[in-house]
């Protein structure tokens, strides 16, 4: 450096003369690298597992449920006045009854004196009648005498036959087995005619109303109106003590006309014996009143349809088939029935046929897909169903 320049001077000199010695040697290492080659990236068809068609016969199991009720209920009222003063121990909330077992009394005292009033009327005009007719036969009496006597002689009939029927109407009875589902009155109470004692319930069979779809008849044999024709049987399930029970019963009747409401039909399913107080069934499950349940019904059987997944439509009515090609290729399909795993499908030349069960977001005709293990595909498809 010249000694006359500064030092400042010098030293600004010296960085910038290092400086661009780094740059240089910078520069010459950046020309004489090799470029990185260039990577082909490859994209892969999206993996699919697929399920091959095949048809078979199938018979169809209806879905419904309701709720359990007597064939038959009746309130029980009193039809004459008087105090109440017996009571059978079966008569409470629960209680089973035998037919004709009778249930209450009503204080019979008046209606026996009725009774014994009645008869004596009775052959005092029997009596009175025969005078007549031997008078006339006599010749002592006239036509009219006679008829007057056969008209008090019929009417004394007709009021023992009142009394005794009061009589009778004392003693409570129903003529069915059953079970008392209230209790209305005690002894004591004093009734009158229309006054009521209590609900019971018949209990040698029970009903159970199901609603079904005009979709849902279409797979079912009904039986027409209440021609006493039985109808397809019926399993029902129920949760009781914390175990799935299960009951048969078999539909009887429709009820012949359409809830305009829901626009469903309602079927009726009969089961007999729902206490199971018939001999030899005491171990088995009683369904008691009231019991929600799930109902099975037996279906038609069709011949050469095809199962799938429902998981497995699109739109509801198309399927995701996979060519030779492993191609996708979008079709619709005729769908005779869906429930919430299946649908059932018409068999148009589909036997051997390859539909995709992979959910794939946007699929497009002739996107090209790669099949996984067919045979494993093939065996999870059908365990799901």
């Amino acid at each position: 450096m010249e000694k006359g320049m500064p030092r400042k001077v010098q030293r600004a000199i010296l960085i910038m003369a290092i400086l661009g010695a780094a740059g240089l040697v910078t520069f010459l290492l950046m020309s004489s690298k090799a470029p990185p080659e260039k990577k082909t990236e490859v994209a892969l068809a999206t993996l699919v597992d697929v399920l091959e068609l095949q048809g078979t016969d199938e018979q169809f199991s209806i879905r419904s449920q309701g709720t359990v009720k007597p064939r038959t209920e009746t309130v029980l009222s009193a039809e004459v006045a008087g105090s109440i003063v017996s009571i059978s121990p079966k008569f409470v909330a629960g209680g089973l009854f035998a037919r004709d077992e009778e249930l209450l009394r009503i204080d019979p005292t008046r209606y026996e004196v009725a009774v014994e009033q009645a008869e004596a009327l009775l052959k005092q005009r029997q009596i009175e009648f025969d005078g007549a007719e031997k008078l006339r036969s006599q010749g002592y009496r006239a036509e009219a005498e006679l008829a007057s006597a056969a008209t008090a002689l019929a009417a004394a009939r007709a009021g023992l036959v009142t009394a005794r029927r009061d009589l009778e109407k004392t003693r409570i009875r129903v003529p069915y087995a059953g079970m008392v589902r209230a209790k209305e009155t005690d002894i004591g109470y004093f009734v009158n005619p229309g006054s009521r004692l209590g609900v019971v319930f018949a209990t040698d069979f029970a009903e159970v109303r199901l609603p079904l779809t005009d979709a849902d008849l279409a797979f079912i044999d009904l039986p027409a109106g209440s021609d006493g024709t039985a109808g397809p049987p019926v399993r029902l399930t129920a949760v009781q003590r914390g175990v799935e029970a299960s009951w048969e019963a078999e539909i009887v009747r429709t009820e012949g006309v359409v809830d305009e409401k829901t626009r469903v039909t309602y079927v009726v399913a009969r089961i007999d014996d729902p206490y199971r107080r018939k001999p030899g069934s005491a171990s088995a499950t009683a369904l008691p009143m009231g019991t929600f349940v799930s109902a099975s019904i037996e279906g038609r059987t069709l011949q050469n349809v095809v199962r799938v997944p429902r998981s497995a439509l699109r739109g509801g009515d198309q399927l995701l088939f996979v060519d030779e090609d492993e191609r996708l290729r979008i079709r619709t399909v005729d769908v005779l029935r869906a429930d919430a795993s299946s649908a059932w499908l018409r068999n148009e030349a589909l036997d051997g046929k390859r539909i995709n069960l992979t959910p794939i977001e946007s699929p497009v005709n002739g996107m090209q897909v790669r099949i996984s293990d067919s045979r494993n595909a093939d065996v999870a498809a059908r365990a799901e169903n």
